[in-house]
């Protein structure tokens, strides 16, 4: 009879060491396999990352043979009060140049010291809307560096129409950045962010076109900045091919 009783201990012994070495082959082959998607994801990010990069190069170069303006258009409370012309243009060394050739305003002058101390606010609400516009072109035109930092933490979604990026800490801490993009051509679609600037918030939004010979280039820029009551609508229209 104990010949049977220790029969069964061994059996049982045996099960179990069985189970425990089962249990482990599981987690291992489980940990193997999270560790392969997460490999895989990251190259999955890295190469989406270089292929719109390369889109956004090519792109680039063609866009450098135009010239163009953007209107902007300042509100605050909801009331026209500024409007703003823009030239850009690239240098010969491919560096983006900008200049205000026009600005109006709807505010009539006050007479007086009153005129000159409006002057100078006007001159300082002048110089926080270009700031603010600046802050979106940061997001407009992102370095091949700048947007692989970005795909590398970026949560990414696809579907036959669109890809949609987006990820946190990218220019400032705390802003974020979504990114909708064309999967056939890798091309931005639109943009979407929320960043601050100095310690007031401002959000964004960077709608793309394609001219016919396929460029794609930034058609119109909103932005709300609450702690000023302002929205700011800007347009950028007269594209015309410089002159060589």
């Amino acid at each position: 009879m104990w010949q049977y009783i220790l029969g069964y201990i061994n059996i049982t012994n045996t099960i179990l060491l069985l189970n425990k070495l089962k249990m482990k082959l599981i987690i291992l082959c489980f940990g193997m396999a999270i560790s392969f998607v997460n490999t895989m994801a990251q190259t999955d990010r890295e190469q989406l990352s270089l292929a719109v990069s390369n889109a956004e190069a090519q792109n680039q170069q063609k866009l450098k043979e135009y010239v163009w303006k953007r209107k902007s258009q300042v509100f605050i409370e909801s009331q026209l009060k500024l409007t703003t012309v823009t030239e850009f243009s690239y240098t010969p060394e491919g560096k983006l140049n900008t200049k205000i050739i026009d600005a109006t305003t709807t505010v009539k002058k006050k007479p007086g010291i009153r005129g000159a101390a409006q002057e100078n606010a006007a001159e300082s609400k002048l110089d926080y809307i270009e700031k603010a516009l600046a802050l979106a072109m940061s997001y407009t035109f992102m370095s091949k560096g700048e947007m692989i930092d970005f795909f590398s933490k970026a949560t990414i979604t696809k579907s036959a129409e669109k890809i949609i990026a987006i990820a946190s800490d990218v220019h400032v801490s705390g802003d974020k950045l979504e990114i909708h993009i064309d999967p056939k051509s890798n091309l931005y679609l639109f943009k979407k962010f929320e960043s601050l600037l100095g310690n007031e918030k401002v959000a964004g939004k960077l709608n793309y076109e394609n001219f016919q010979n396929g460029t794609n280039h930034i058609s119109t820029t909103t932005l709300n900045l609450p702690a000023q009551k302002m929205d700011i609508e800007a347009q950028n229209q007269d594209y015309t091919i410089r002159i060589k």
